[in-house]
């Protein structure tokens, strides 16, 4: 073979092996997702605004009505909320608040008020300013209760919030 040929040959295979390598980088570039972001950080519960109700320590009187207010947050998205509002006539404790309240002594429930609610928050928002009209009934035990509040997000990430409240007669 001559040298024009071997050359020839030569730039070929070179040329061959160049543009697979070419090929081959495009296709592993096209290829490479975006790394997911994964959420690991738990939405908050705000309850240190002028309008948020209830707060530590808060009275409400039995047959009324209030609203209950609080901003949720959360840095990709949130999901829902719920509230648990039970008595706490035993004084045990679950509550996330600095701050003692009037306690009074441990009793027998007859007609304690209880209400467990669970809101979807629509359209997955950062922030929402929860609201939820909420009746007490005339009937119930007054007394010392807890309300809870908990915040989910889309992840699955969840924050509660434990707050002692007295309901009067």
């Amino acid at each position: 073979m001559n040298n024009y040929l071997k050359m020839k040959l030569f730039n070929m295979k070179a040329l061959q092996k160049y543009t697979l390598i070419a090929v081959l980088f495009v296709m592993a570039a096209a290829c490479k997702k975006d790394k997911e972001s994964i959420d690991t950080e738990k939405p908050s519960i705000a309850i240190d605004s002028d309008t948020a109700f209830p707060i530590q320590c808060s009275t409400i009187k039995r047959g009324t009505s209030f609203t209950f207010r609080s901003t949720l947050a959360d840095n990709v998205a949130l999901g829902s909320y719920s509230i648990d509002v039970h008595h706490n006539f035993d004084h045990h404790s679950h509550s996330t608040e600095i701050g003692e309240c009037t306690i009074e002594a441990i009793k027998t429930p007859i007609k304690p008020f209880v209400l467990v609610k669970t809101v979807n928050i629509p359209g997955q928002p950062q922030q929402y300013n929860a609201e939820l009209k909420i009746d007490v009934p005339a009937d119930i035990d007054p007394g010392n209760y807890h309300f809870m509040i908990q915040v989910t997000d889309l992840a699955g990430w969840s924050t509660q919030k434990g707050i002692s409240i007295r309901i009067l007669e």
